[in-house]
């Protein structure tokens, strides 16, 4: 198949299936398919369960995964190895310590895991659902930015004294904390409150999904993600494909 061609299919699948892709503004849309492209050259793609991946499914995440490292590039995935997609959620294990060091087994379902640096885990339904509820939520988004914490030792998301990035996640994350024990309603997710792993990477989905609201609502966040991945997801849709 041509190189024109090959373009041509590329659009036409995220155009139909990636909100994402006709969301974002021609320059650094074509930036993101070409980081796409490379992704789904260099990384395995695994379906599990039964499930049968298609170039769509390569596509559709490949796209999404890349948005976050548009102006990064893919060494900031240098890492991972592959993607495992599963028809459905699947279910996971691990443990947790109480204050008292009581240690808790647990299997739960999930729609994504990032495991270590090497794989990304994801529903595929859950996959197709970003972006179309407009409740901020995109497990892509969600688990890359995991891997990209993982794969920097947790300083995306650890307390670092002197920190500014940090002292505005501190600050954010408590505020959150504080409106999930209240009862309120927020705009992150308040499975956020979770762990500050959990916070980055749901205000991450946020500042994607839901990045006039984020500006508006949480001003410094916006601020401090629109540094960290170099991106202002407030300002796209000006010049998104029809």
């Amino acid at each position: 198949m041509s190189a024109p061609r090959v373009q041509s299919t590329w659009r036409e699948t995220l155009l139909a299936h990636c909100t994402l892709y006709r969301r974002m503004g021609a320059p650094l849309r074509e930036r993101t398919l070409l980081l796409a492209q490379e992704f789904v050259r260099r990384k395995r793609f695994v379906g599990c369960n039964g499930l049968q991946v298609d170039e769509r499914m390569r596509r559709v995440v490949a796209f999404q995964a890349c948005t976050l490292v548009a102006r990064r590039g893919l060494q900031c995935y240098a890492d991972l190895y592959g993607v495992l997609l599963y028809p459905d959620e699947f279910l996971i294990s691990g443990s947790v310590e109480d204050d008292i060091g009581v240690v808790t087994e647990y299997t739960e379902a999930a729609s994504g895991q990032a495991v270590d640096t090497t794989r990304v885990l994801l529903s595929w339904p859950d996959v197709q659902q970003a972006g179309h509820t407009g409740d901020g939520y995109n497990v892509v988004i969600h688990e890359f930015a995991h891997h990209l914490d993982h794969s920097l030792d947790g300083v995306l998301s650890a307390p670092l004294e002197g920190s500014t990035w940090h002292a505005v996640l501190a600050r954010e994350y408590a505020a959150l904390c504080a409106a999930a024990d209240a009862g309120e309603e927020t705009l992150i997710d308040p499975y956020g409150s979770e762990d500050p792993a959990e916070f980055f990477a749901v205000a991450s989905e946020t500042f994607i999904e839901l990045p006039r609201e984020l500006r508006e609502r949480h001003p410094p966040l916006y601020a401090a993600l629109a540094q960290l991945y170099a991106l202002d997801p407030a300002g796209w849709d000006a010049d998104a494909p029809r």
